[in-house]
């Protein structure tokens, strides 16, 4: 019985109990979203030691990170470095992205290595099995690499069934075409072989394999805009008719469902984005990249996207794919992966602190406490990234005073000219304390 079937017969299963317990909600919201489709918790029971996490509006904003050799760099060692990586500064959620040799391989020491829900794209596998000849792929076999990664325990899977024969036309018409990685297989298939999508005609067949092992399904988004020029176009809004239709078709079969968005879109078009997906997907919880705010910011995406990702958050996304620096560039390295993490783990949080999420401000409320009182320890604590701000902390700290917590000042102002300290100073005046 998957999570979705369970709701609707008003069962609360030890992962709904969980999330609850871990969002500060009750279990009847929890059950109560998770039954109308609002929240998904992806979990395969065959991931090991897989922790429970909801995905809705109804709980804090979640964040993916991508990870994965590509043909060219990396392998299994620096992925698991990274995966460690990504998990130790926050990430809910992570992506096995691998291309080329060795994914399997790869995916199994992920999948045991991961408390966080692992997610694939299942064409990717495919096409690698397959040299990368894209034509030649029979959808039975597309279909068997799906049944096998979920019988291994990945707990979500990308899957580009709603992008159709009939939009690959449209999105020709753009500056970048496409930029989906797996749209492109996608819309080559289809064109080489003169037939329609094989995920879209054979889709009870998927479901019936997610449905099986509770996998949820992340519709993508294959028509996804790679630069602002082409964002909020007819094929992206084309594919996401579509993705709307199949959101119902799961939900009918009891397989959780959430919906992926787009990537490049100008800042005053991410609301109106977000709206109409939440409406199209009736309330599905929406898994956006980014957006990307601006084009020309190369080595900076990370501050660009989580620009957008906060707006996205804000206004009706649920789980935010992070962005790297290496975003346009290259395979990111374990560093760069620290950064996209820490950037969005800063953008999910704003969203919810936008939002009115309640509870969210608690942690910002006790930062502003520690600052008042100069407890530098407790700032620490309380920061998205503690090692990193303790690191800065210590950069300007005079040598001869080391690691020395109780200074009443920092580096920036220094005591003669520190407003915090005015500010007590002024407080003890009118309090009749001088």
């Amino acid at each position: 019985m998957t999570q979705l079937e369970a709701a609707k017969q008003g069962k609360i299963t030890d992962e709904m109990a969980a999330v609850a317990a871990g969002e500060g909600v009750s279990r009847e919201t929890v059950l109560a979203e998770v039954a109308s489709g609002r929240m998904v918790i992806p979990r395969n029971p065959a991931h090991a030691g897989c922790r429970a996490v909801g995905v809705g509006r109804a709980v804090k904003t979640k964040i993916n990170a991508n990870l994965g050799r590509s043909p060219t760099n990396s392998g299994e060692a620096d992925e698991l470095r990274k995966l460690e990586c990504a998990l130790g500064h926050g990430a809910d959620f992570v992506m096995d992205l691998s291309v080329g040799g060795d994914i399997a391989a790869i995916r199994k020491r992920m999948l045991d290595a991961s408390p966080a829900p692992l997610g694939t794209v299942p064409v990717y596998e495919t096409l690698s099995l397959l040299d990368g000849d894209v034509p030649s792929m029979a959808p039975e076999f597309l279909i068997g690499v799906i049944r096998r990664q979920a019988e291994e325990g990945v707990d979500f899977m990308t899957l580009h069934a709603g992008l159709l024969s009939a939009h690959v036309d449209k999105a020709m018409n753009r500056r970048m075409g496409i930029v989906s990685r797996g749209g492109s297989i996608m819309a080559e298939w289809m064109k080489k072989n003169g037939r329609e999508n094989p995920l879209y005609e054979r889709w009870d067949e998927v479901m019936d394999i997610l449905a099986a092992h509770d996998v949820t399904v992340s519709l993508g988004d294959g028509l996804r805009p790679g630069c602002l020029a082409d964002a909020s176009d007819a094929a992206q809004f084309a594919e996401l008719d579509v993705l709307g239709e199949l959101v119902d078709r799961c939900r009918r079969r009891g397989v959780q469902v959430m919906v992926e968005g787009p990537g490049h879109i100008p800042f005053n078009e991410i609301r109106m984005n977000m709206e109409r997906e939440t409406e199209v997907c009736r309330g599905a919880p929406f898994y956006v990249l980014g957006p990307v705010v601006t084009d020309i910011a190369p080595g900076y995406d990370h501050i660009v996207a989580s620009i957008g990702a906060t707006a996205a958050a804000t206004y009706g996304a649920s789980l935010l794919c992070y962005v790297t620096p290496a975003e346009h560039l290259g395979l990111p390295d374990l560093e760069e992966v620290r950064q996209g993490v820490v950037a969005f783990k800063i953008a999910a949080h704003a969203g919810d602190v936008a939002r009115g999420l309640p509870g969210a401000r608690d942690p910002d409320d006790r930062m502003s406490a520690a600052r008042a009182a100069f407890d530098w320890d407790r700032q620490f604590e309380c920061a998205i990234d503690p090692d990193g701000a303790r690191r800065r902390w210590l950069r300007t700290r005079p040598a001869d005073e080391g690691e020395c917590h109780d200074d009443d000042h920092c580096s920036m102002c220094g005591k003669a000219f520190c407003a915090v300290r005015t500010s007590r100073r002024i407080k003890n005046l009118l309090d009749g304390k001088e």
